[in-house]
């Protein structure tokens, strides 16, 4: 099996760039708020659009629930960045991850978890299941 992502293996490269920078200045041990805003600063500085108060509607069988969730960052419009600063990734945060991409139609998400030594070993890209098909299929 294999997946289509769209080919977003560049950006989310430049993402992960923008979030070692941010972490090799601080290292591990703050709040996810503290590195959220400084990622923020780092993305758009590298010329990234990113939204940080995306209104994501919930809708359920046609009606609107009347809430809504705002995931914490959306780059160029295609890739969900999800951060957290916890002592370990559990697998509720991947779910997380993989239903923001659903609710938002976005391709290709990153969890990246801040409290870790190297932030490499705190990554994980997720791709939207619906994009996953099976070899020589379409």
């Amino acid at each position: 099996m294999f997946h289509d992502d769209g080919g977003h293996e560049e950006l989310t490269e430049s993402i992960i760039g923008c979030g070692i920078r941010v972490h090799q200045y601080y290292g591990p041990g703050l709040f996810e708020t503290v590195y959220r805003r400084s990622f923020v600063i780092e993305l758009r500085s590298a010329g990234l659009r990113v939204e940080t108060a995306r209104r994501v509607p919930l809708i359920y069988r046609g009606v609107d629930l009347e809430c809504v969730f705002f995931p914490d960052l959306i780059v160029e419009e295609v890739i969900v960045v999800e951060l957290k600063a916890v002592e370990a990734i559990a697998h509720v945060h991947h779910t997380q991850v993989i239903t923001y991409l659903k609710l938002t139609g976005c391709a290709v998400g990153l969890l990246m978890n801040f409290n870790v030594s190297q932030l490499r070993d705190g990554i994980w890209r997720l791709i939207r299941p619906d994009l996953y098909r099976k070899k020589g299929g379409r």
